[in-house]
């Protein structure tokens, strides 16, 4: 099942379920549920099936005059609703973003391209040695525990943005670059466990330029806008997933990634093992909090281009596996202000 979130002129907000390129409002009668989290959490912290109380939803639930298509290709048309992130939570603070990088066959090599071009003895990087943990260890056998992968934190819910949303490059930056990834989103229930409510598209936009000076600045790297949406599907398969890219520039396509491969067929992590070393830790088991968890990529553009980021470039990600894209416009910031006060 296919969950959208769209705010309405007056501000209100609606839950779609797609039905093909039809919405349902989940949100009409007697529903009552303003957004995907409040669907959720009254949901799962009563013991329910989410998809069967979606779908016990959506049979006293009315079709929007706009179809998917309509929304999706809006040009500021005031009657249209208009897309939001397909999760959030109501105190930003709560949403909790994170990922795992060097899970797929290409990440390595885009890694060692910033970490050992001038490695004359071809030594094995750091990024190296962590892949072929993976490779050995990542994916154990059932209920046993793997390696751990490479872990990041990328901001709370304040650093998000939704589809068609400015992503931010600050001044400070040296570049900016986007990962086509797909997020898993999950729900931490009253009793502190963890429930994967689906998966979405995510553009996990990071400054390689900083990263590549050294891998000690992955950090910082990270702490930067990123986006997901637009649908949250509650049944997708993460075996085998194809993502495509492009950047346009002046509407002209400067990059083109062509077919990106996903999931754990093409991962060194199994999906259990990586939920299980980030799950692991209390405090990302918090009952109401939401968590977005960045799977990672195998390609990045940063690896062959000339060019770096400039405002108004638009990164649009799509998969065969969703039926919308994500799309975002990337806007330089201007000069920092800000002062650090003695108490």
């Amino acid at each position: 099942m296919k969950l959208i979130q769209l705010a309405q002129s007056n501000g209100k907000r609606i839950v779609g379920l797609l039905t093909g390129d039809k919405i349902l409002n989940l949100s009409s009668g007697e529903n009552q549920y303003g957004s995907t989290y409040e669907l959720i959490s009254a949901s799962l912290n009563n013991g329910n099936d989410l998809n069967n109380f979606i779908n016990d939803l959506s049979e006293k639930s009315k079709l929007l005059d706009f179809s998917y298509q309509d929304i999706l290709n809006d040009k500021d048309d005031k009657r249209v609703p208009r897309l939001l992130m397909p999760i959030d939570h109501p105190d930003p603070y709560r949403t909790f973003i994170s990922g795992t990088g060097l899970t797929h066959t290409g990440s390595v090599k885009s890694r060692d391209m910033m970490h050992n071009e001038d490695d004359k003895n071809k030594n094995q990087t750091d990024s190296a040695k962590m892949f072929q943990m993976g490779l050995k260890g990542g994916k154990p056998p059932q209920g046993k525990i793997g390696v751990a992968p490479e872990w990041f934190y990328k901001g709370n819910g304040h650093n998000l943005k939704g589809p068609n949303e400015v992503i931010e490059l600050p001044n400070f930056s040296l570049d900016g670059g986007e990962e086509p990834e797909v997020v898993g989103c999950y729900f931490i229930s009253k009793d502190k466990n963890p429930i994967r409510v689906g998966f979405t598209l995510g553009n996990e936009f990071s400054d390689h330029e900083t990263e590549k000076i050294n891998y000690l600045y992955l950090a910082h790297s990270k702490l930067r806008n990123c986006s997901i949406g637009p649908e949250l599907d509650t049944e997708l398969n993460f075996d085998d997933i194809t993502l495509q890219c492009n950047v346009k520039r002046q509407g002209s396509i400067i990059y083109d990634s062509g077919n990106l491969k996903s999931g754990e067929e093409f991962m060194s992590h199994s999906l259990s093992n990586m939920e299980y070393h980030h799950f692991k830790y209390d405090i990302h088991r918090i009952p109401g909090d939401i968590h977005l968890h960045f799977f990672g990529t195998s390609q990045l553009s940063f690896s062959t281009r000339k060019w770096k980021y400039d405002s108004d470039d638009l990164i649009t990600i799509s998969s065969d596996q969703f039926s919308g894209f994500l799309s975002n416009k990337v806007i330089k910031t201007g000069n920092i202000k800000f002062s650090i006060l003695k108490a």
